[in-house]
């Protein structure tokens, strides 16, 4: 055996070893569940607040109303909850609340006008700058609901009816 022998033995192993790894990692990679198809969902998923983050709170509160309820955190960060419906938050008089009437410890509501809210909002600002937006749909339940029904017609169409989605953008913002 002569060095252009040792030379190819120890390319052709190399070359085993990095074949086995990438077979290696491949199969370890289906066995967690995040298979091609899931991978293709993550890389084709449209991200709809993207194009308003760095935008300003005040920014923001101009073109998408009051929020529902603000929390506060440490470190100058904060998070605005927006219920809407459609494409996204729209600044309104009332706000989508029920205003009372009468005496500060109750009385009749009026009813707010407009749809029923769908979707719900959190936008997160540090610093009073928006660096993060996640939406979901409100009336989301779990996808195992189904087993508890007890007609088996009704099973069927709790298995086959879809998950709720909302779409996120401020339509009165520019972007």
């Amino acid at each position: 055996m002569d060095l252009r022998d040792i030379r190819r033995t120890g390319l052709r192993l190399a070359a085993g070893v990095a074949l086995v790894g990438t077979l290696g990692l491949l199969l370890a990679g289906c066995a967690s569940g995040s298979g091609p198809e899931d991978a293709f969902k993550q890389l084709t998923r449209v991200d709809y607040g993207k194009p308003y983050l760095g935008m300003t709170k005040a920014e923001v509160l101009s073109c998408a109303g009051q929020p529902r309820s603000r929390l506060p955190a440490a470190g100058g960060t904060e998070t605005l909850v927006y219920h809407y419906s459609g494409a996204g938050p729209v600044p309104s008089g009332d706000a989508g609340e029920a205003k009372k009437a009468g005496s500060p410890f109750g009385g009749k509501k009026k009813k707010s006008k407009g749809p029923k809210p769908e979707c719900s909002a959190s936008l997160t600002f540090d610093k009073g700058v928006l660096v993060r937006v996640n939406y979901a749909h409100m009336n989301v339940r779990s996808p195992y609901e189904w087993q508890s029904e007890k007609s088996e017609a009704a099973q069927e169409k709790m298995r086959k009816e879809g998950v709720p989605t909302c779409v996120f953008s401020l339509p009165r913002c520019r972007r």
